[in-house]
């Protein structure tokens, strides 16, 4: 859930979306915690690896002095310029429209389809278990995907937490290069989907390949003759732009109470979820 939470911060913060796959997305709330951060500069040596810390859970909100932070972001000018594009587009677009949805969607509903966007994309999640040898998040991750199918109505309920006590971190192909030691890269912020590192990028792109509904339900790449649920392209472009707006107004309502006004009491807010992410997505790895 971890993952999760980084995905849905990212969105409030430029994406006014996230998604991803298991799936990837950035953290905000980083920003609200008042201990000193200590930042290695490692432009000159990005190889370079810090020694970890056992038992160390990474909470964006709590007051933990997170060190050993390697912050490689020779591209800062651009990635912050994008970063505040996405800002913008977060304040006077996104957060407008997901308070009017707040208005009339009840939480619990709205929790609902976020549950039904996570269990429609668990298979780049089962798939990446495997490619880690994690069999024990791989059949838990399988699990949860026909409980919560079944018994909660095609996913809009989660019984397998409630009724079943089944949870895993999530798993996605960026985790996945790091646990065989492929390096971050530099830090990357993409206009509409927020923070990645390069590494995390390429990861991305993959689990969307990994994931049989870009190919049979509304796939983005036409197969000659490959079964699909919609014909037409024009169709499959409005129905892929419906689901990912209706997605990212409905994470960001989630969160409206939980990241208002962090912003305005973070003077360095760029930094602040740099910061934030490349933590959470070291914390991941180390899983």
């Amino acid at each position: 859930m971890r993952l999760q939470a980084l995905v849905i911060v990212c969105l409030a913060l430029g994406l006014g979306g996230c998604a991803g796959n298991s799936n990837s997305s950035t953290t905000q709330g980083a920003v609200e915690t008042n201990s000193e951060v200590r930042l290695i500069d490692s432009v000159n040596d990005p190889s370079f690896e810090a020694p970890s810390k056992e038992n160390e859970f990474f909470d964006p909100f709590d007051e933990v002095d997170h060190s050993y932070v390697i912050e490689y972001d020779p591209l800062e000018p651009i990635n912050s310029a994008v970063f505040e594009f996405n800002y913008r587009l977060d304040k006077y677009v996104v957060k407008p429209v997901a308070k009017f949805y707040n208005f009339f969607i009840p939480p619990d509903v709205q929790q609902s389809f976020s549950n039904v966007f996570q269990n429609i994309r668990f298979f780049p999640r089962l798939l990446n278990n495997l490619f880690q040898a994690k069999f024990q998040g791989a059949g838990i991750e399988f699990s949860r995907f026909l409980i919560n199918s079944t018994l909660g109505v095609g996913g809009l309920f989660d019984p397998a937490t409630i009724m079943f006590k089944l949870e895993t971190p999530q798993e996605d192909l960026g985790q996945t290069f790091g646990a065989y030691g492929v390096p971050p890269g530099p830090f990357l912020m993409i206009p509409f989907l927020g923070p990645f590192t390069l590494r995390d990028g390429i990861g991305f792109i993959g689990d969307s390949f990994l994931d049989p509904f870009n190919w049979l339900v509304l796939p983005f790449i036409e197969i000659a003759d490959a079964p699909r649920l919609l014909q037409h392209d024009s169709t499959i472009t409005l129905a892929r732009l419906g689901m990912t707006g209706s997605e990212t107004v409905n994470l960001r309502a989630l969160t409206l109470e939980k990241f208002q006004g962090v912003e305005e009491g973070t003077l360095d807010l760029y930094s602040a979820v740099r910061n934030a992410y490349l933590q959470q997505r070291r914390k991941a790895i180390q899983e």
